[in-house]
């Protein structure tokens, strides 16, 4: 199942959601700080890591590498794309909202926020039944536990907690309507029925500022529920550059304060990741916009990328060379064979010099740029090449399959790197007249 779902993730075009330590090559350099980094956020820190790589190195394949290793340690993960309609980043209750949607754990898919509610109540019953209560001190008793470990969060969000307390009632009274709009509201979700926030005992919407309070309170309930933190990364940063120059910089703004609180010790069991390009992290129109963040990411790659510090806290992904492009196609194939009644057949006519031949040939296609074909290269490898060997035995990639990339297959950063080449100058223009 697992290999399945990778392989028809790859002929969409598309990052698997899971598998990907099967298919993960060249990564191996960042386990090691990447675990350290885990289990410190395990222990009660936080971290924060900027990756940084050119369209086409594997910035979403690596976030989501690392959400499943960090699953396997019982991290629940959300991953957030940033854009400037749907989740503009300078309006964190936006970005708390799309959080608590995106949210899941290696037992629940998006949505967990109400799952893991439930098992922090249910630890709640745990905790106090082992601390003496009986069955009718029980909901005091409860009561009790609730308030303490939600009481630093109730300093800057006292909502959070109320709002709890009136989830936990309306499912004690049977009003699942009622507990499922007081849950929601606590997702961040906008325009819930005043009925039900009257009867929890809130009111209002979730602001930019209550944001971070609510986080504090879902980093509690995600801990006493059994789990060892939070990843959250926030994708595509980069769009920052392409909106308004006021929005801009307020979201520039709230990206520097959010890492101050990382850093601050407020959101311990956080570990939060961005990712961008090389143009937002030292481009005019990015991070070096706003001289704090710059210095909070300054990290130094004048020298070889082979001696890169995993530890530092921006990570450079150097993208793909026409041979780890072939390495990964070798990966890609192999494990297609495992699950073929062919395996021989694929291994010997989607051999490794075939490999480079496609990867070649998909560079080519893009302007002669291996390093942002993987995407492409995998999809055609997939659907146009493996696929046909396995199912038609006179089928010889060599002699009955031609590479063609038509527009539909590309998405529009590809479709640049297709374009021809513009004029240098006016000369270089051939006019029919």
């Amino acid at each position: 199942m697992r290999r399945r779902a990778v392989v028809d993730a790859l002929r969409r075009g598309a990052v698997p959601e899971s598998g990907l330590d099967l298919l993960a090559t060249g990564l191996d350099r960042f386990e090691r700080a990447i675990d350290e980094e885990l289990d410190a956020v395990a222990a009660g820190g936080s971290v924060f890591k900027a990756v940084r790589g050119e369209y086409g190195s594997g910035k979403t394949f690596f976030t989501r590498w690392l959400g499943e290793r960090a699953k396997r340690r019982t991290f629940a993960v959300a991953e957030v794309q940033v854009s400037e309609t749907e989740t503009p980043l300078h309006k964190l209750e936006t970005v708390y909202r799309r959080l608590t949607e995106r949210l899941t754990t290696a037992s629940f898919p998006p949505s967990a926020l109400r799952p893991v509610a439930d098992a922090w109540f249910y630890a709640l019953e745990e905790d106090a039944l082992a601390d003496g209560a009986s069955e009718t001190e029980l909901p005091q008793a409860v009561e009790r536990l609730l308030t303490a470990r939600l009481a630093e969060v109730s300093r800057h969000a006292p909502a959070f907690a109320t709002a709890l307390r009136g989830y936990k009632q309306s499912l004690d009274a049977g009003d699942e309507a009622t507990a499922a709009a007081v849950m929601a509201w606590l997702g961040g979700q906008p325009h819930v029925a005043a009925a039900a926030r009257r009867s929890a005992g809130v009111r209002g919407d979730l602001d930019h500022f209550g944001a971070f309070g609510f986080l504090q309170g879902l980093l509690t309930m995600l801990r006493d529920a059994g789990h060892a933190g939070l990843i959250v990364v926030l994708d595509e940063v980069e769009t920052l550059q392409r909106v308004r120059s006021d929005a801009r910089d307020k979201a520039l703004n709230a990206l520097r304060q959010l890492i101050d609180e990382v850093h601050s010790g407020r959101f311990p069991g956080l570990y939060l990741v961005i990712t961008g390009t090389p143009a937002f992290y030292d481009g005019q129109q990015g991070v070096q916009r706003l001289a704090p963040l710059a210095q909070r990411l300054a990290t130094d790659f004048t020298t070889d990328p082979r001696f890169d510090n995993p530890r530092a806290v921006q990570i450079r992904l150097p993208g793909f060379t026409e041979q780890s492009l072939t390495g990964l196609g070798a990966t890609i194939r192999d494990l297609y064979a495992e699950g073929s009644q062919s395996p021989d057949r694929i291994k010997q006519l989607a051999d490794d010099a075939y490999l480079t031949d496609l990867a070649l040939a998909v560079g080519g296609a893009l302007g002669g740029r291996v390093g942002v074909a993987p995407r492409l290269y995998l999809k055609k490898l997939v659907g146009d090449v493996l696929d046909r060997i396995d199912q038609f035995p006179d089928f010889d990639p060599r002699t009955h399959y031609k590479l063609t990339v038509s527009s539909g297959d590309l998405t529009a950063t590809e479709r640049n790197f297709a374009a021809p080449t513009p004029a240098a100058s006016a000369d270089d223009l051939d006019l029919d007249i």
